[in-house]
């Protein structure tokens, strides 16, 4: 267990606050009260024939999920604010039960929001079913607008609590569309406009800010409701399957419970659903994304356990390379005119369109457009009566791809915020509405990983960040924030954590839930000005947890294979560990771009602290290209070979593991993972040097072949080469780079934008290595797994592999999830067992459990 951080935590609630010493003393007398050591760590004491090495079946039953979730309680604080006030709500578990919380920052108070005793006698009462109070059956409430009564379900009734009389009625049964005036809910719309109730897509009704009228689609196509009005309106008639603006199968919805109709705000006949239609500030208008992929070719499935048949599914799947992808169209309806236009915002072939939105009212549109490759794209402005585009900021890259995050305004039709990685490292820039760059509102070598709010008043920017505070992890997240002008930068939650924060309506105040690998998550209320701690509202009840023996993960830095670059893992150890004893080493591995398989925060059942208990080493661990939240040349260090980019960091690192800790077998090293691990699992057993190295994989639904995975991110992180001119001709071929380096300002895009225009004849060439090519230097033990019925990394990925193997004759370990798609659901816990026993047999040659049945508790 690593040492005490030395930043002081904010006071901690009695009897909840225990140190890392005092895990490690409530460890010691568990184990010497009651623990089983594995025969692993048995003493050989040079004896001639040593004792037969099995895995602590016992120890890993003891930290699994399953049996540790009676142990854990709530980890964060969901801040729920009351209406535009600083004021809060939030229900907390920990061993004494569940209580719901409110707090006013301003007034340094906490207290139970009601009467907790009251309330269940009184729900008791109404509903006939007995209610405790210490575990009330609802976890959700609404409050009504004047915040006098808050609102909730139970079954299908609703109820209400009055807070001044203590008293509960019952309101009836719920209807699935039914919105009360009176109840104050968080608008739903999407962009620049917002209107509508209910949270998520509950409502099929998207209404208009000044709620005068919705829209909503049926059979794919829209439909346009004046409030008042009886009339609906029909705005299109050619939406179809693959070219729709929304449908619902209600024969699949009449399939689901009730609760699960309620869930999706819906009943069992009604084909209403929600459009993503985003309104006008004026409530004039609103634009709607329609993706046409009519023409994409289509990827099957076959459901075997459909009865009395198997049925066969298909559905619309572009690959990499190919000429027919799915097409992006922007259509505004203007409510004065009573149509649904197409604007052509049309420049590359293939293009993706994101970040579309209104800016000042409904004469224009802001919008970003980018091309196939992925490394060219433009901010532009489109007036929406002329139909006249401008570009306001360009930017491209060579051997990289542009992920672009939305604009945010200083105030509405004001200097607005772009966030870029033109520096090599993602910053904020401050330019004026017409496009011009005033100035770089954050610089350094460190990212900004989105902006968080702005106060349009003040002129204040909140961000969130990592990489920035000297000597910690780059992974740790903390919220900054700077003003308009360029002053003021201030870090708002200082501390070796991991930190999210939730800014109140009034940008007052901020909630800060933070942890870290090896520390208990913690909640407090901060100014969100200055950073200063307002008040502590929780910290998670660990004690239970302790009391089974629980052990942090110990957090690692080793350098990649250039013995340059920090590379960040963790290590879990079994908690009955021995020094003088050798243990092999697994490695859970995913090889990014999106990610890194690293935690930066507290997790109570991680797989991997099961895993350990066996008598294992278990460890996560990054590498250069795994992921975005450091430089774009760390991020896109694999970018054109993401097959084999991340194995030679991994191996390094486990390397220096092992000199540093004499009890790793580096002789004995395992490796696994789901998805990207997964290929990348099977690659490590298969690719010279690595697979001497590697000696037991466990892939599960890896994309062993991503020529047929999907295409967006397939030519997203392999690039695809551009051949323009007639027919594509090779004299006019392309390495699909992008000019020289990134751009910004205003005009329109220089030469280097237009490598794939639409009037060209353009094709997009790609050819992915994939681990069937590797197939004959397979060595040691690898265990292959996917669900027949996954629709993201299509099993044909691995049944490729495994028809490459058997072809190349060799031995290898093979299940197939019936009915599952890219997650095992139920099948889950099988899968984990599995796999435990696969590294128990092979890695300490433990036959034991072989076949043996997992009983959870």
């Amino acid at each position: 267990m690593g040492p005490l951080k030395t930043t002081p935590p904010p006071p901690a609630r009695s009897g909840t606050g225990l140190t890392r010493l005092s895990i490690v003393a409530a460890l010691l007398a568990t184990l010497a009260i009651g623990g089983t050591a594995s025969p692993l760590h048995a003493q050989n004491n040079g004896a001639a024939n040593p004792p037969k090495v099995t895995a602590n079946w016992t120890l890993a039953r003891r930290f699994n999920s399953q049996t540790l979730n009676s142990a854990l309680y709530s980890t964060s604080v969901q801040a729920r604010w009351l209406g535009k006030t600083d004021s809060m709500w939030y229900n907390w578990r920990d061993a004494s039960g569940t209580t719901f919380y409110l707090a006013v920052p301003a007034l340094r108070l906490k207290r139970p929001l009601f009467d907790h005793v009251k309330l269940a006698a009184e729900l008791s009462t109404l509903s006939h079913k007995a209610a405790d109070a210490n575990k009330l059956p609802f976890t959700n409430i609404t409050f009504t607008k004047d915040h006098k009564a808050f609102r909730f379900n139970l079954d299908s009734t609703r109820y209400e609590w009055n807070l001044a009389a203590e008293s509960l009625r019952s309101l009836g049964t719920i209807k699935s569309d039914s919105i009360l005036p009176d109840e104050e809910r968080p608008p739903t719309g999407g962009g620049g406009g917002g209107g509508g109730f209910g949270g998520g897509n509950q409502d099929f009704r998207n209404f208009s800010p000044d709620s005068s009228a919705f829209v909503f689609a049926r059979d794919h196509n829209l439909f346009l409701v004046n409030v008042g009005q009886s009339d609906t309106i029909q705005i299109t008639t050619d939406g179809e399957k693959d070219y729709s603006f929304g449908f619902r199968d209600t024969t699949q919805l009449q399939q689901l419970t009730d609760s699960a109709r309620r869930a999706a705000g819906a009943r069992a006949n009604d084909p209403r659903v929600r459009a993503n239609v985003t309104w006008s500030p004026d409530s004039r208008a609103f634009f709607i994304i329609r993706t046409d992929s009519r023409k994409v070719g289509e990827l099957y499935l076959v459901n075997v356990l459909a009865q009395p048949r198997p049925t066969l599914s298909s559905y619309r799947y572009a690959m990499p390379g190919e000429a027919k992808v799915p097409q992006q169209e922007l259509n505004v309806y203007e409510r004065d005119e009573k149509t649904l236009k197409r604007v052509n915002v049309a420049k590359w072939q293939d293009q993706r369109l994101m970040n579309v939105h209104w800016t000042t009212g409904s004469s224009s549109l802001r919008l970003v457009r980018r091309d196939r490759p992925q490394r060219n794209l433009e901010l532009i402005e489109v007036d929406l009566s002329s139909g006249a585009t401008r570009a306001l900021i360009a930017e491209s890259i060579e051997q990289a791809s542009l992920d672009p995050l939305p604009v945010s305004y200083v105030k509405r039709g004001g200097d607005f915020v772009w966030w870029s990685e033109r520096s090599g490292w993602a910053q904020l820039y401050l330019y004026s509405f017409d496009g011009t760059l005033k100035r770089p509102l954050t610089t350094g070598a460190w990212h900004v990983d989105r902006v968080a709010d702005v106060d349009t008043i003040g002129g204040s920017i909140w961000l969130e960040g990592m990489g920035r505070e000297a000597g910690e992890n780059p992974y740790l997240r903390h919220m900054y924030r700077v003003n308009a002008d360029g002053s003021g930068f201030t870090l708002l939650d200082p501390g070796e954590w991991n930190h999210t924060e939730t800014l109140s309506p009034t940008k007052r105040y901020a909630v800060d839930n933070y942890s870290g690998v090896d520390y208990f998550p913690r909640s407090v209320i901060r100014d969100a000005r200055t950073g200063n701690v307002v008040m502590s509202l929780e910290t998670m009840d660990s004690t239970e947890l302790v009391t089974r023996g629980f052990r942090f993960p110990e957090p690692f830095v080793v350098k990649a294979a250039d013995g340059v670059t920090d590379i960040y893992g963790n290590l879990w150890k079994p908690v009955d560990f021995d020094s003088t004893k050798k243990y092999p080493i697994i490695a859970h591995v995913y090889p990014g771009p999106q990610t890194e398989s690293v935690n930066t925060t507290f997790s109570g059942s991680a797989g991997e602290q099961e895993l350990a208990q066996l008598g294992f080493i278990v460890i996560q661990i990054g590498n250069r290209g795994g992921s975005p939240l450091r430089s774009v040349a760390y991020h896109r260090f694999g970018y054109g070979n993401a097959r084999d980019y991340a194995l030679a960091d991994k191996k390094a690192g486990i390397e220096q593991l092992s000199a540093r800790h004499p009890w790793i077998d580096i002789d004995k090293v395992g490796i696994y993972g789901h998805s990207g691990g997964g290929f990348l699992t099977a690659t490590a057993l298969m690719l010279p040097p690595y697979n001497d190295f590697f000696k037991v994989g466990v892939a599960s639904s890896g994309n062993h072949d991503n020529n047929i995975y999907n295409q967006n991110w397939s030519e997203w992180n392999y690039g695809v080469k551009v051949a323009t001119g007639a027919n594509g001709g090779a004299g006019a071929a392309r390495n699909g780079r992008a000019g020289s380096g990134a751009a910004g300002g205003s005009g329109t895009a220089g030469s280097a934008q237009d490598s794939s225009r639409t009037q060209d004849s353009v094709r997009f060439d790609i050819k992915v290595p994939t681990t069937t090519e590797l197939a004959r230097n397979l060595k040691g033990n690898l265990l292959l797994t996917t669900g027949d019925m996954d629709n993201n990394v299509h099993p044909g990925n691995t049944i490729r592999l495994v028809n490459a193997l058997i072809l190349a004759n060799k031995r290898f370990d093979f299940m197939l999830m019936p009915g599952k798609a890219h997650g095992y659901a139920n099948m889950q816990p099988y899968f984990n067992r599995m796999m435990m026993e696969y590294f128990a047999r092979h890695l300490l040659g433990d036959q034991s459990a072989v076949g043996a049945t997992y009983d959870y508790p």
